[in-house]
């Protein structure tokens, strides 16, 4: 099957046999090869890029601590914006809250009164509002 393969494909190929925590890495992750291929072109084999994929790396382990140290402090985050949150809703006053609705609703429909008030006005003078106007230029017509 490797003898289908392009000659820089096949030896890219040999190149992510060497670094088993890249294939492990694009696989965990769901990635496409395609921009590891691209690096490899750009980078060469010999770039610091792939210490990082390299079998006993202390990067490695300490990439994967600081992921985990990310982690806790995003699920202490969220703990603290839930309290918060659940602190602001026992505080809402539900009396203020029916009250500004019902504002509202007055509001809401004051406008619509209105709207029906001038939609009137338009049925009743036709001649203003909706009469279709007349080009300012005679010519051009047939």
């Amino acid at each position: 099957m490797s003898s289908n393969l392009h000659p820089s494909v096949a030896e890219f190929k040999e190149f992510t046999e060497r670094y088993p925590k890249l294939i492990k890495h694009v696989r965990d992750h769901r990635e496409s090869w395609q921009p590891y291929y691209e690096k490899w072109v750009l980078l060469g084999e010999d770039d610091p890029y792939w210490n990082q994929f390299t079998e006993g790396n202390e990067q490695g382990k300490t990439n994967d601590q600081q992921t985990e140290g990310k982690e806790d402090q995003d699920s202490t985050n969220n703990k603290e914006m839930m309290g918060q949150f659940m602190n602001m809703i026992e505080n809402v006053d539900l009396n203020k809250v029916q009250g500004h609705i019902q504002q509202l609703n007055g509001a809401i429909s004051n406008i619509q009164n209105l709207v029906g008030q001038f939609q009137e006005m338009k049925k009743t003078n036709p001649t203003k509002g909706n009469a279709p106007k007349k080009s300012p230029f005679g010519f051009g017509r047939d």
